[in-house]
C-alpha cells in the first residue's frame, strides 16, 4: 500500500495540534498557550489506498531555528522519506506574519496545502478573505476550517489523498529565507486577496486590561489560585470520604472472611492500606488538573506568562520559564520536557534546575494529609476556608523557593548571551469541555497506575519489613507499635532517627520519608501501612491514626510544630526519581541531577530544621 508522508507546520498556537487530532483520532494534548507541542508528534490516517503519516510539528515563526523544539520542527523536512506534502496552517486572524513562515517553506519545493483556521475571529475583526483568488495566486489548494469544532476537516481529509501542488507565488529571492522582501511579497499577495470590511475591538483586549495590568494582574492571579484551592478541599470532600468509607468497608469485610495468615495480613494490612492511602486523594488530583486545563484552554495561561516576564527576567529566567513552572505545578516531567522551546542555554538550564520546586500534584496527597490533621476547617471573613490558605501558602512557598534559587544559579552558571521573550497572547475561548475532561482522566488515571506500580512494590516490601524481625522468622502478625519497632522496618527507622529527631521526626515518618523518595505521593501509602501494621483491628480514617499516636511522655506525635516541618520538607525534597532520570536526559549529564538533588535534599532539611525549631 502506498505510504504518503504530510508534515503539519505553522506558528505556534495557531490550531495545529487540534487539526492534528480532528485528522487522526489521536488526544494530543492541546491548550490555548503557545508552544505547547515540544517534540513531532506522528500519527496514521487512510484514504482510500493511500496510507499517509501525518506528522505535527511544535509551532515556529521562520526556517531559522533557534530552540530545541524549533530545530525538532525544522529537521523533519529533510529526513528520509522526503515529505510528499506539507500542510500548512494559518491563523487567519493573523494571515500577514503566519505567511511568512509558508513563504520560507514554499522554497523548498515541496506540495503544499494552505490551511486557513479561526475563521471565526478573522470575522469578527472585519477580515474577508478570498479564499478562491488566494488559491489561483499562490498555485496550491486552501481550504477554511475550523479546527476546534471540526467544521470543514472532512473535506480537508479526503483532499489529503489527491495530487498536492508547489506554490507558483514568488516570495522574494529563492536563496533567502529572512530578507524583507518577504514581507513585501505577503502584503502584496494580501492586498489582492483580502479586504477589511470594519475593525472591531476583541473582548480580549477588554479583560486584558485587568489580566495584564502590573498590579492587578497579580491580584487575580492569586484569586484565582485561591479559588482553585478552595475547590481542592471543598468539592473533593465528599468523593474522598466514600472512597476512604469504601476501602474501610473492603479491608474489615477482608479480615473477616479470610482465614487468618500471612496472605490475609500482607492483602489487607499491605496492599489495600498502601493503596487506599493515595487513591483516595484522586478527586483532589482531578480537580487541580480540571482547573489547570481551564486556565491554559482559554488562553489565560499566556496572560500569567506575560505578567511574570519582567520578574522572571531579573531573576535570571525568561517569561517562557513561566510555562515549565506553572506545568510544574501538574508534574515535573512534562514541565521540564517543555524548556526545549526556551532558546537561550542559561535560561533554560535554570528553568530545568529550579522547576521541581513548584508544587506538584504528587505533593498534593502529603499537603492534603498533613493539613487536615493540623489546620481547623474555619471559615475567615465567613467564606475562605483557612486550610486553602494554607494550601496556597504552601504552593507560594515552593514558588518564592525557586525564584530565590534561579537568582543563585544566574550567579553561578557563566553565560553571556542575552536572551529575550516574544510571545503572542491568544484570543480568548470558550473551554473545549469535552478536551478538558479527557485531559482530567488522563492524567488522573495516569497518577493512579504510575503511583500505584510503585506504592504496590513499596507495599509488599514495607509489609514484609515491618512484619518480620531479626528475632523472628516464622511472621506474626503486630498488634501494638511497641512491637512494629522490633521488626526490620523498625530497626531501619531507628537507624536513621538521629539524623531526622532534629527536625522533629521519629523513625516511622523515617521509613515514609526514605520510600518517598523514589515518588512523593509513596509517603501516603507508607503511612497506611505503617499504621495499618500497627493497630490491624482498627479501620478509621489514616488521619485519625496518625492523631491518636503519641510520643513516650503522652505527647502527640503530629504536633504543629511536627506538621509544619514536614510540609516544608516535601516542598524543597527532590524526592521523585523520574525527574531526575528527565533532566539527566535533557541535559546530557549526570552533573545536573547530582547537584540538583544535593542543593534540593540539602535546603529541605534546612528549612525543615527552622520551621521546627520556630513553632515547636
Amino acid at each position: 500500500m502506498e505510504i504518503t508522508k504530510i508534515i503539519l507546520a505553522g506558528n505556534p498556537n495557531c490550531g495545529k495540534s487540534s487539526l492534528f487530532n480532528q485528522l487522526t483520532g489521536l488526544r494530543q494534548k492541546i491548550t490555548n498557550v503557545p508552544g505547547t507541542t515540544i517534540e513531532n508528534k506522528v500519527g496514521r490516517l487512510q484514504m482510500g489506498n493511500v496510507n499517509i503519516e501525518l506528522i505535527d510539528t511544535p509551532g515556529t515563526y521562520s526556517f531559522n531555528p533557534k530552540s530545541l523544539d524549533e530545530k525538532e520542527a525544522i529537521k523533519v523536512f529533510f529526513e528520509k522519506p522526503e515529505p510528499s506534502t506539507i500542510l500548512y496552517i494559518a491563523d487567519a486572524a493573523n494571515l500577514k506574519r503566519n505567511l511568512f513562515y509558508f513563504s520560507q517553506l514554499a522554497q523548498l519545493k515541496i506540495p503544499m496545502v494552505l490551511v486557513l483556521n479561526m475563521l471565526d475571529i478573522s470575522d469578527f475583526k472585519g477580515f474577508e478573505i478570498n479564499a478562491d483568488r488566494l488559491e489561483k495566486e499562490l498555485g496550491v489548494r486552501v481550504f477554511k476550517i475550523n479546527a476546534r469544532t471540526g467544521v470543514g476537516v472532512d473535506l480537508l481529509k479526503k483532499a489529503l489523498g489527491e495530487e498536492q501542488f508547489v506554490p507558483h507565488y514568488q516570495f522574494g529571492s529563492a536563496d533567502d529565507h529572512t530578507h524583507e522582501s518577504h514581507f513585501d511579497s505577503i502584503t502584496k499577495l494580501l492586498n489582492k486577496t483580502t479586504t477589511l470590511k470594519s475593525k472591531r475591538e476583541l473582548i480580549s483586549n477588554k479583560i486584558d486590561a485587568w489580566a495584564t495590568h502590573p498590579i492587578l494582574g497579580y491580584l487575580m492571579f492569586l484569586c484565582v489560585l485561591l479559588v482553585i484551592f478552595q475547590s481542592v478541599f471543598t468539592l473533593a470532600s465528599y468523593p474522598m470520604d466514600w472512597i476512604e468509607g469504601g476501602f474501610s468497608m473492603l479491608s474489615e469485610f477482608l479480615s473477616n472472611a479470610l482465614p487468618d495468615g500471612w496472605p490475609k495480613r500482607l492483602l489487607v494490612n499491605g496492599l489495600i492500606a498502601g493503596i487506599a492511602g493515595v487513591v483516595v486523594f484522586v478527586p483532589q488530583i482531578a480537580i487541580l488538573f480540571f482547573f489547570m486545563g481551564l486556565l491554559e484552554d482559554t488562553g489565560y495561561m499566556a496572560r500569567v506568562s506575560f505578567i511574570m516576564d519582567k520578574m522572571l527576567r531579573g531573576l535570571g529566567l525568561s517569561g517562557k520559564s513561566i510555562v515549565p513552572l506553572l506545568s510544574g505545578a501538574a508534574c515535573a516531567i512534562p514541565a521540564i520536557m517543555s524548556t526545549r522551546n526556551i532558546e537561550n542555554w542559561k535560561d533554560r538550564l535554570i528553568t530545568i534546575m529550579v522547576t521541581p520546586l513548584m508544587s506538584c500534584s504528587a505533593r498534593l496527597p502529603v499537603y492534603t494529609l498533613l493539613i487536615s490533621m493540623a489546620i481547623p476547617s474555619t471559615l475567615i471573613f465567613g467564606f475562605i476556608n483557612l486550610q486553602a490558605l494554607v494550601m496556597l501558602a504552601m504552593y507560594v512557598l515552593g514558588t518564592v523557593a525557586a525564584l530565590i534559587a534561579a537568582v543563585v544559579f544566574k550567579w553561578i552558571i557563566k553565560h553571556d548571551i542575552p536572551s529575550y521573550f516574544i510571545m503572542e497572547l491568544p484570543v480568548y475561548h470558550v473551554p473545549r469541555w469535552k478536551n478538558i475532561w479527557q485531559t482530567c482522566w488522563q492524567k488522573s488515571l495516569s497518577f493512579i497506575t504510575e503511583a500505584g506500580k510503585v506504592i504496590l512494590l513499596v507495599s509488599i516490601v514495607l509489609w514484609f519489613l515491618a512484619s518480620y524481625g531479626p528475632n523472628n522468622t516464622s511472621g506474626f502478625s503486630i498488634q501494638e507499635s511497641a512491637n512494629l519497632e522490633e521488626s526490620y522496618a523498625g530497626h531501619f527507622g531507628k537507624g536513621i532517627e538521629p539524623v531526622i529527631k532534629p527536625l522533629g521526626f521519629n523513625w516511622k515518618i523515617g521509613i515514609s520519608l526514605i520510600t518517598s523518595f523514589a515518588a512523593r505521593e509513596v509517603f501516603v501509602g507508607t503511612m497506611s501501612t505503617i499504621y495499618s501494621i500497627g493497630d490491624e483491628e482498627n479501620f478509621d480514617q489514616l488521619r485519625d491514626k496518625m492523631n491518636k499516636d503519641t510520643l513516650a511522655n503522652g505527647e502527640p506525635v503530629y504536633s504543629i510544630a511536627v506538621v509544619l516541618s514536614l510540609m516544608v520538607f516535601y516542598a524543597f525534597a527532590m524526592q521523585c526519581m523520574s525527574t531526575l532520570a528527565v533532566v539527566y536526559k535533557e541535559t546530557k549529564s549526570w552533573k545536573w541531577p547530582v547537584i540538583q538533588f544535593l542543593y534540593m535534599t540539602g535546603l529541605a532539611y534546612v528549612g525543615s530544621w527552622v520551621v521546627f525549631n520556630l513553632f515547636r
